[in-house]
């Protein structure tokens, strides 16, 4: 008979039992769950709820089955139901009648979820620092590539020339961001809600301050009730989590497209790629598409609890076992995708001369020429009205804007003349974006540089 089967006549039927059980899963957070016991009786002990002698025999009764499950010494099954159960029925085994003086003043509603974010805790720390290694090594790309021109693209239709430095700079913002997201959601989850109980709290003298203070928490979680049914932190890390991916989706996408033989702008080290079983010559960017595709199954771990949530009234559900499986696999995928783009990121090289090629396609300084005749007096509408006559005039007879002769310029406008248009080169249209945040290779190494000293800060912190 399980250890709650006290007003029970039967023992589960064996299907219910399997579908009842979590074991399966939650048995990861072992460690977590034996951490949240020995404060919980280190705090009995101290208010005199439980002796020193039978804290310290409970303790020691806990790091022994501790041991035992790092040794693969424990099989666990669905009789255990879920790894608070097993651990506690394996204690009351070894030491005894003292083992059932641990379960006071606390119940699983409050265990779980102190356990939940004990290893979310972890977890957080863990991916900020694969974060923390992918933004060192866009730094390093940024800074080796800031002075490389490129294409800069909208619509998927070639836009401005930029440097290769300031498109690894745009992806550092937003995992600077997914990084700053991760820390605050850190912050908000950093209460124990140990001690509170199935909902209302003990009648017991507890001191939930302390127990925080032992498991490392900065202080208790404020409502017993909300305590034991709130999986906020848990969707606010799912939805950090979804957030992020998008952002490696995004540039995995790109990876793709740039590995292309239409484009060939990227040469992936032969590590991250694979063959084809039919076609030998065949080298596929697959860890950017795998990258890609599991985008969508963080998205859906997000939206299945989300959707478990919705309909839960006050307090505890049964439901709210569905809250680990899904941050299990959003942890292990999310952790996993970003070390592998990193590494893959730090093996992968420009074909500068490829790029090159592209360059004087797609009128890509025709902005330039619009905002040079801008500053040359001509109301910014009209010269992008000049410019755009201009575009035309050179599609029409297949030439560059440098073909145009003063004649076919004046038949556009008066005003303009070869002169007039300054220096169009695609060199000085990437150099002369001086602005804040502009693609200027001067522009592009304050923002490395800047770059490196938050992430300097951020690192002294951790």
């Amino acid at each position: 008979m399980a250890l709650w089967g006290g007003r029970f006549h039967k023992d589960m039927d064996d299907m219910v039992k399997k579908f009842n059980a979590s074991i399966g899963f939650d048995q990861r957070m072992y460690q977590e769950d034996i951490c949240g016991s020995i404060a919980h009786v280190k705090m009995l002990a101290k208010q005199a709820i439980v002796t020193d002698e039978e804290a310290q025999k409970i303790i020691e009764g806990l790091e022994g089955i501790r041991k035992d499950i790092e040794d693969g010494k424990i099989s666990f099954t669905a009789d255990d139901e879920d790894i608070h159960m097993a651990v506690e029925s394996r204690l009351i085994e070894r030491i005894g009648e003292t083992g059932k003086k641990l379960h006071t003043a606390r119940s699983r509603n409050d265990q779980c979820q102190v356990d939940g974010r004990l290893y979310l805790k972890e977890q957080i720390r863990e991916i900020v620092s694969e974060l923390i290694h992918l933004e060192e090594v866009i730094l390093s790309k940024a800074d080796q590539y800031k002075d490389s021109i490129t294409v800069g693209f909208t619509h998927i239709q070639h836009a401005q020339p930029i440097t290769a430095g300031f498109i690894f700079m745009a992806y550092f913002q937003m995992f600077k961001r997914d990084i700053e997201r991760l820390l605050d959601t850190y912050e908000r989850m950093d209460l124990c809600p140990l001690g509170a109980c199935a909902l209302a709290g003990t009648t017991f003298p507890t001191d939930r301050h302390y127990t925080a203070e032992l498991l490392g928490f900065r202080a208790p979680t404020e409502n017993a009730m909300d305590s034991v049914s709130d999986r906020d932190y848990a969707l606010e890390f799912l939805s950090d989590a979804s957030i992020s991916m998008m952002h490696l989706s995004r540039w995995a996408e790109e990876f793709v497209w740039w590995n292309s033989s239409e484009f060939s702008y990227i040469a992936i080290d032969d590590s991250y790629c694979t063959g084809s079983s039919i076609m030998p010559q065949k080298k596929n960017p697959d860890m950017a598409e795998l990258i890609r595709g599991k985008c969508g199954r963080v998205y859906g771990d997000l939206m299945q609890l989300l959707t478990t949530m919705k309909g839960t009234p006050l307090a505890y559900n049964k439901d709210f076992q569905e809250d680990k499986e899904g941050l299990y696999d959003a942890v292990d995928t999310w952790k996993a995708c970003v070390a592998i783009f990193a590494n893959m990121l730090e093996k992968t090289e420009l074909r500068t001369d490829m790029i090159e090629k592209q360059l004087h396609k797609g009128f890509l300084n025709a902005t330039d020429i619009a905002e040079h005749l801008a500053q040359e007096g001509i109301p910014f509408r009209e010269a992008h009205n000049i410019v755009g006559r201009m575009v035309k005039l050179c599609e029409d007879g297949n030439c560059d804007f440098s073909d145009l002769t003063d004649e076919q310029l004046q038949a556009i406008d008066s005003r303009v003349t070869r002169d007039a248009l300054g220096d169009i080169s695609i060199p000085a249209c990437v150099n002369a974006r001086k602005s804040f945040g502009g693609t200027a290779p001067s522009e592009v190494a304050r923002q490395v540089e800047t770059g490196k000293n938050w992430l300097e800060e951020i690192q002294k912190e951790q």
